[in-house]
């Protein structure tokens, strides 16, 4: 089954200035855009964030609209270098589609990100450093 070609929304390392953004940026049709997730809020990791759901928060990140070409290698690399495999019980993350809300003008728009996956979660719930405010800086 091919997934949904939805755009992306990322919170870490993928961001303008991150450390992996340059991963994302050739596959772009245009800059990123500031959007906000609501219902989301971040743990540390290590040397990255994970997003977990949460009614209570939101997380501020970026919205990536992605060239239709380019469209399946990026899936492909973001799915790599988030060790995302779709069913796969032992992912740190999961890619789900989330309601996101451009920044700019408060429109929502709907978005591929990676949230921590079950078993991730359910850790860094009990164990896990949860980062104050709603945007992870590295």
């Amino acid at each position: 089954m091919t997934p949904l070609r939805l755009p992306f929304f990322v919170y870490g390392t993928l961001r303008p200035g991150g450390s992996n953004h340059h991963l994302v940026r050739p596959a772009l049709t245009g800059p990123p855009r500031p959007a906000r997730l609501p219902g989301a809020v971040l743990y540390a990791g290590p040397g990255y964030p994970f997003a977990l759901d949460d009614p209570h928060g939101t997380v501020t990140g970026d919205f990536l609209t992605p060239d239709p070409a380019a469209y399946g290698d990026l899936l492909a690399a973001l799915d790599h270098l988030e060790e995302y495999v779709p069913g796969d019980p032992a992912n740190l993350y999961d890619r789900v589609p989330r309601t996101v809300t451009l920044t700019a003008d408060a429109r929502p728009a709907r978005a591929w990100t990676y949230l921590a996956a079950p078993a991730t979660a359910s850790r860094l719930r009990r164990h896990g450093e949860r980062i104050g405010g709603d945007e992870w800086r590295p």
